[in-house]
């Protein structure tokens, strides 16, 4: 008798196992619409090559939209260069800097001061020419530099149009 209530006891404990956990596996559903499973494997393969693809398509979005900008204006943190053809004007945003590398330019300004000459401490009015490789700087809006030669090659700083 007590070899029997033993297998019997057994028997009861492995059916209330196999009920429990049947319950827990059918309510423990993954991959759902709710709850997704995501294994590493498509988190490296498929998900990260999709994320840098677009990266890579905004990245070279960006360039070639300031590539476009060089005809007719421009920012840069950095110096860049800038040619104007004769009578071409560069007003630049006051903070601009430029500087003369190549050809010759005046000054183009409404009042004084027109252009402060960072190298020297001094002021360039209206129709003053640049001097080569002097700094000079926007302090005021509407200034700027027109080109009296072919072919004139400016390094500029900051915010600028072109006309």
């Amino acid at each position: 008798m007590k070899k029997n209530r033993w297998v019997l006891r057994t028997l009861v404990l492995l059916a209330i196992c196999g009920v429990l956990n049947a319950t827990v596996s059918f309510a423990a559903e993954a991959g759902t619409d709710q709850d997704p499973l995501v294994t590493l494997s498509y988190l490296n393969e498929t998900f990260l090559n999709n994320v840098l693809s677009r990266v890579d398509e905004k990245i070279a979005d960006r360039n070639a939209q300031l590539s476009q900008q060089t005809g007719g204006g421009g920012t840069s943190a950095n110096f860049s260069v800038v040619t104007l053809t004769s009578g071409q004007v560069l007003t630049g945003d006051v903070g601009c800097e430029v500087m003369l590398r190549v050809g010759t330019a005046v000054c183009t300004a409404s009042s004084a001061p027109g252009l402060i000459d960072e190298t020297t401490a001094g002021t360039l009015n209206d129709g003053g020419a640049l001097v080569q490789n002097h700094l000079y700087m926007m302090t005021i809006e509407g200034r700027g530099v027109k080109a009296t030669a072919a072919t004139t090659k400016l390094l500029v700083r900051g915010s600028y149009t072109i006309a």
